[in-house]
């Protein structure tokens, strides 16, 4: 049989693949994270008619006469490029801008995504649009320790914020050196060790000369007393008081000008206990929960991993990877670190297929096909000559 004939087969099956590739390639213009692949063709082993000759005194030497027996596919290969950057506003929908890969488990496999289109599901369970659940580290007591292996992320159901004892308050503002206002009662919400709020009062009654006296009361003891003296402007003397409670009361903002009486409790450090409103992720990949005290926790980091050779990797489905002989082993990391690349919130990585270099590629393969086809029905009218020569 005629070796064209054979040859034309291999180049049939291998633009077939190639078409495959692109017609893929094509279909997955709008997926999350794809990454373009591409076909690499090798010719097959040839056959020798002659081989080569040496060289000698009266002779040249002479190359070998080979017959190439076609063509075959020797490779597909990944086009790992980063894709465009797609703004959602979603705060959940997160993108690498790097080498990285998002780590997900689905049952006991680990596979690996560029897909970052995150939601909570009903467990309060960090998810993918398939269902595999995101790799992480949690945070204990708002802090979070990347040295060990990581776990699923959750959210567990009434996640507060804990309620912060105050120990730190501030008087501003301008005591009436005339001391004309009379009693002046500053009252501020504090809060206990429990999160309960009580109030501290801070009562200042005026002497003679610019002085005055104060009492600082917080509700849970003895009021605690002292005094303070209003000299061109300036106010001096015990400025800085400790209820029996533990509450620093700050006076040194005070200042002593007569006729104006401003001087008020203004800030303090404590909060009550806080429900989450909301989730928010920063470009190192660290989750923090905003609460309902004006507190803002950190509440986990995602995990990110690396390869030696990401081409390596094997497509598994649903816009996954998994690990390969060939891809080396995960290394797992935070974004920031080294080539893993930065989070970008908000905002999803898409595909990176090039619609005019694949439909380029749609006419190379349609064409090659089309001559590989030629080929086989030029090798049969050879062989029906053949046939025809004993007629």
């Amino acid at each position: 049989m005629l070796r064209s004939l054979y040859a034309g087969i291999s180049g049939l099956r291998a633009e077939q693949t190639m078409l495959d590739v692109t017609s893929n390639n094509i279909a997955n213009v709008n997926t999350t994270g794809f990454k373009s692949s591409s076909v690499q063709f090798e010719d097959t082993l040839s056959q020798t008619l002659s081989a080569a000759g040496l060289p000698q005194a009266t002779k040249a030497g002479t190359n070998p006469s080979q017959v190439g027996l076609g063509v075959r596919v020797a490779a597909i290969n990944t086009n790992l490029a980063q894709g465009e950057q797609q703004s959602t506003g979603n705060n959940l929908d997160t993108m690498i801008s790097g080498d990285g890969y998002f780590v997900t488990t689905v049952g006991t496999q680990t596979l690996y995504t560029r897909d970052g289109a995150f939601h909570w599901d009903a467990q309060g369970r960090l998810a993918t649009a398939d269902g595999g659940l995101v790799e992480g580290w949690a945070a204990a007591n708002g802090v979070i320790n990347t040295g060990g292996a990581p776990g699923g992320i959750s959210l567990p159901t009434g996640t507060v914020a804990p309620a912060v004892a105050t120990t730190k308050a501030k008087v501003t503002g301008n005591l009436d050196s005339t001391g004309d206002g009379g009693t002046s009662v500053k009252e501020i919400s504090v809060y206990g060790k429990d999160g309960a709020q009580k109030t501290l009062s801070l009562t200042f009654t005026p002497g003679t000369g610019g002085a005055w006296t104060y009492s600082a009361d917080d509700g849970s003891g003895t009021p605690v007393t002292g005094s303070v003296q209003c000299t061109n402007g300036k106010v001096t003397g015990n400025t800085t008081v400790t209820t029996s409670d533990g509450i620093t009361i700050d006076m040194t903002g005070l200042t002593g000008f007569a006729g104006l009486a401003t001087a008020t409790l203004a800030t303090q450090d404590g909060t009550a206990a806080g429900r989450l409103l909301s989730t928010t992720m920063g470009s190192d990949g660290t989750l923090s929960g905003t609460f309902s005290n004006g507190a803002t926790i950190p509440l986990a980091r995602l995990a990110l991993a690396t390869f030696v050779n990401p081409e390596g990797l094997e497509k598994a489905g649903n816009s996954t990877m998994s690990q390969t002989l060939n891809s080396g082993p995960a290394t797992l990391t935070t974004a920031g670190d080294g080539s893993a690349g930065t989070i970008v919130a908000g905002a999803l990585e898409a595909s990176n297929v090039d619609l005019s270099q694949e439909f380029t590629n749609l006419i190379i393969a349609q064409r090659g096909f089309q001559a590989n086809a030629r080929i086989i029905t030029t090798s049969d009218q050879v062989l029906q000559d053949l046939v025809q020569l004993k007629q």
